[in-house]
């Protein structure tokens, strides 16, 4: 466990690690060119991300380091000789189902206690669509999964996809790349574009078209070209910041060179219609900075943060706001590293907040002003999110003593460092 002391005033510039999004599929998308190497910097030092180079490496990618730059040579991909463990990302497992089409052959996929519960029926469907074999436990398709890929290869499909999700609809777009024909995937509420837009870059003719709140992306296949990508940092992480600086009483943090994509930065016009005193500059890549200010209370809707990741540190920011927040339509936080949603509740009930749940909807009536948590000890439940959420609120009000500490690693390995820098204390 770790104790998180109140800070006496919030004061610092930082920078978040690389985009955990980006530098999954910059080693993807770098390990499938046809030529050439290319260079990453920026990448994300989180466990998450280094076992996507682990896996790779065992399917034949030659991956090496120049100081603090990653290169990723061009090689030909074949099955590994071994289980190839996801260890708790999502993000790896379903994109690395997609990729695997391109390779051929069997492929056994495996993930810690936490993935080997999360469905992965959403992108067994679209490939079994596709050609793939793919099996794993129960009617959600779990981890373990088996995966093989048919002597005659993939087939193009027109894929819409049921619940918005960019890893599934980045599994089918990896797939395409293998499939005889034109992919297309077709999603109701527009997710993170990082894919598309990385693929495009790399030389692949993807096709984007807006369609009210939803998107339709059309992939033809090509070779992938060898890109020296520059990894930005994490929006995601950025909001714990963003919130720590909104909710403290004393504070003026910046996070500087944030990825500006629209579809990661729905949390900020989240927090401004709440109140929150940020100031952006910069498109592609930004820079935020948060300063104290009197919360009030809000509708949230998940089609504004379309991943949710952001929900428990949101919910630290609403249990400290005038009036009751609204949480709404937020099933999928169930199917998050924890069931999220019971969480998020558990966490703001820590804080003392009161919270109200109706099916997938959950209302946290603040308190009503900065830095009044009082002291609290809280099982973050190996959930990386979670934990920084409880820390920051430590931060912000009275200290708190937060376990699973260690599951930062996965995303965000100097948080704690960090946050002991920029909460200045007497």
């Amino acid at each position: 466990m770790i104790r998180v002391f109140r800070a006496e005033k919030v004061r610092g510039e930082l920078r978040t690690p690389g985009n955990k999004s980006v530098s999954h599929r910059a080693l993807m998308i770098s390990a499938m060119s046809s030529h050439g190497i290319s260079t990453i910097r920026g990448l994300s030092t989180g466990t998450d991300v280094r076992d996507t180079e682990k896996i790779l490496g065992l399917l034949g990618a030659r991956i090496s380091w120049n100081k603090e730059q990653c290169l990723v040579e061009s090689a030909e991909l074949r099955p590994a000789r071994s289980d190839l463990y996801c260890g708790n990302s999502g993000t790896t497992m379903r994109l690395l189902a997609g990729l695997l089409g391109g390779i051929g052959g069997s492929h056994r996929l495996v993930g810690d206690e936490s993935l080997s519960r999360r469905p992965m029926d959403r992108i067994a469907t679209p490939l079994g669509e596709m050609g793939m074999h793919l099996d794993g436990q129960g009617d959600s398709v779990t981890a373990p999964l088996t995966l093989s890929v048919p002597q005659k290869g993939l087939r193009a499909i027109d894929y819409e996809v049921p619940i918005p999700s960019a890893q599934v609809k980045s599994a089918v777009l990896f797939a395409g790349l293998a499939a005889t024909g034109t992919t297309s995937v077709y999603e109701r509420l527009r997710t993170r574009s990082n894919t598309e837009s990385m693929l495009r870059t790399a030389g692949i003719d993807v096709r984007s078209e807006n369609h009210g709140q939803g998107r339709l992306i059309t992939l033809t296949p090509g070779n992938i070209e060898p890109v020296n990508w520059e990894v930005p940092g994490d929006p995601s992480q950025a909001a714990f910041w963003i919130v720590l600086g909104l909710i403290h009483p004393d504070a003026d943090i910046c996070v500087k060179e944030v990825e500006g994509g629209e579809e990661r930065n729905g949390y900020i016009q989240v927090l401004r219609r709440m109140g929150g005193d940020i100031t952006r500059s910069g498109e592609e890549v930004c820079e935020l900075r948060a300063a104290s200010s009197a919360l009030v209370a809000t509708d949230i809707y998940s089609s504004e943060i379309p991943s949710v990741d952001e929900v428990p540190i949101l919910v630290v920011a609403a249990s400290a706001a005038q009036g009751s927040t609204r949480f709404i339509d937020m099933g999928e936080l169930r199917l998050k590293e924890s069931n999220r949603f019971e969480e998020s509740v558990r966490l703001a009930r820590a804080l003392g907040a009161t919270v109200t749940v109706a099916g997938d909807d959950f209302i946290v009536d603040g308190l009503g002003s900065a830095g009044v948590f009082e002291s609290f000890t809280f099982d973050g439940l190996l959930d990386h999110r979670l934990v920084m959420a409880a820390a920051v609120a430590g931060a912000a009000g009275s200290g708190s003593i937060i376990t699973s500490e260690g599951a930062v690693e996965s995303s965000y390995p100097d948080f704690f460092s960090e946050l002991e820098v920029v909460s200045c204390r007497n």
